[in-house]
């Protein structure tokens, strides 16, 4: 459908709970799947990053959320999803967001974890989640919730500026 402005930190938007979609065959619905997925493959394209990015993101306020995450073969729509588990373990890293693409932000996240959702037909299915892909869905279904990832920094000096970040080798995940 479209590329579609990615909103920013700041926008008051990005901080609002999303609902659930309840039509999976609307026309609407079909609409933001298409959006998300163009906007994405835009921002990756032009940027050289990207796994996922959320509704609210591109100012839609449903729990939808859109992946291409090749190394797990995982690409398409995540509707609803919900972490039904996780991990004791938790990671630290260093996460970066569409919404505010310059900055770096330390966080932790769970190792692993179960997510439920529906698919673009209405057929739900689970996927258990380890590593890059577990830090990713966290960070995606955190954007449904109105969290950003700035809200999880593990201290004050959790902030980088990307440019900084790779200046001085703190090379680490990033999403």
């Amino acid at each position: 459908m479209a590329v579609r402005d990615i909103l920013k930190l700041g926008n008051p938007i990005l901080f609002e709970k999303c609902e659930e979609v309840e039509d999976f065959n609307s026309t609407k619905t079909s609409e933001t799947i298409q959006d998300l997925k163009d906007t994405l493959l835009d921002f990756k394209k032009r940027s050289g990053f990207g796994r996922g990015i959320a509704a609210p993101q591109i100012g839609i306020l449903k729990r939808i959320i859109y992946v291409d995450y090749q190394a797990e073969k995982l690409s398409g729509p995540l509707i609803n999803p919900m972490i039904v588990r996780h991990s004791r373990e938790k990671v630290q890293l260093w996460d970066d967001c569409f919404s505010f693409p310059d900055l770096l932000v330390k966080v932790e996240r769970f190792k692993e974890i179960g997510v439920e959702f529906f698919n673009s037909s209405g057929e739900k299915t689970s996927i258990n989640a380890m590593g890059d892909l577990s830090e990713l869905l966290q960070h995606e279904i955190d954007h449904l919730d109105g969290i950003l990832s700035v809200q999880r920094a593990i201290g004050p000096k959790a902030f980088a500026l990307r440019q900084e970040w790779v200046k001085y080798g703190c090379r680490s995940k990033v999403m």
